[in-house]
């Protein structure tokens, strides 16, 4: 949770802006804008998403409206969509949430490897169950895992495709960390599961790590395996689905067979228990919610004078 800046909104469609998810530091790694708003009378609080500077709003409306429709496990919810043509906007409900950026900084350094495959197994739940939808996420990263009490959930959804002006690919894309694109999709090949399952090996190795291209020897012994063959640049030595991925995160060591196995279906990663956070996440995430309730909306003559950052 940071201060807003002299260029951020102070209010979107009916929300009045509190504050900023995301740091300055982590901006060039995330695909859209987000905040923290609450209605004028102080009833709803939202987390407020709004288009990257020089995407394409019609794009992004268009891959926001679509996020609306889907529902889908660990999906972020989008409420609500509205706007105007020119400087759309989403909402989804408020709950205390972090950026994966931020649950590492809170800890202070690489999750327990314990963490990284609940987490993990989280988020393949959700790739699987969109990819079942023929739906790919195509800008998974470190700052598209938005960290809850109960577990991850995948935002940005799209919002790379928005930012990505034509002739950018070659050269990466706007608000997605390098390391997290696969090579077919940095080619100019249309966004796919294998591209989604190339990018949860980067999440899995920014967690494990720190950063999403790190060097084999850096990874927990348990994760090495799995994670480099999912940064494989041959899309074909990679894991073949996101639930296989599942499976090795649930069951490791069991292979490719376990993504046959009934019991590592989509839907009961939770009956494996929940996703524990360590203290010092739990503790952030608590400050961030008394800091936001502490917060003051503004009034005409009143400037803004947000919480400290929290994280």
């Amino acid at each position: 949770m940071e201060r807003l800046r002299h260029d951020d909104p102070s209010h979107v469609g009916p929300y009045v802006i509190l504050a900023r998810l995301d740091s300055e530091t982590a901006e060039r790694t995330v695909p859209e804008r987000r905040y923290l708003g609450r209605t004028a009378d102080g009833q709803r609080t939202v987390l407020v998403c709004v288009p990257r500077v020089g995407s394409d709003p019609s794009r992004w409306a268009i891959e926001a409206e679509g996020a609306r429709r889907l529902s889908l496990p660990r999906l972020l919810r989008v409420e609500e969509v509205g706007g105007t043509a020119g400087f759309p906007w989403y909402a989804s409900p408020y709950t205390p949430v972090l950026p994966l950026p931020a649950v590492l900084a809170a800890y202070g350094g690489p999750l327990p490897e314990d963490t990284v495959r609940r987490l993990g197994a989280a988020l393949a739940e959700g790739l699987t169950a969109a990819h079942g939808r023929g739906v790919t996420h195509a800008g998974l990263s470190p700052a598209a895992v938005l960290v809850t009490a109960g577990g991850p959930v995948l935002a940005c959804f799209g919002a790379v495709r928005a930012a990505a002006p034509d002739g950018t690919r070659r050269t990466g894309l706007p608000g997605l960390d390098p390391g997290c694109l696969a090579v077919e999709q940095a080619s100019g090949g249309a966004p796919g599961p294998l591209g989604d399952v190339f990018a949860l090996g980067a999440v899995l190795a920014y967690a494990s790590t720190g950063h999403t291209v790190p060097e084999q020897g850096e990874l927990p012994p348990g994760l090495r395996t799995l994670v480099g063959s999912c940064l494989s640049s041959d899309p074909a030595v990679r894991p073949q689905s996101a639930q296989e991925v599942l499976g090795e995160l649930v069951f490791p060591g069991t292979g490719p067979a376990a993504s046959e196995a009934p019991y590592v279906q989509a839907g009961t990663v939770l009956d494996h228990g929940a996703v524990p956070l360590p203290g010092r996440v739990v503790a952030a995430l608590a400050a961030q919610s008394a800091a936001l309730l502490a917060a003051e909306l503004l009034s005409p003559q009143q400037p803004f004078a947000a919480a400290e950052k929290v994280h």
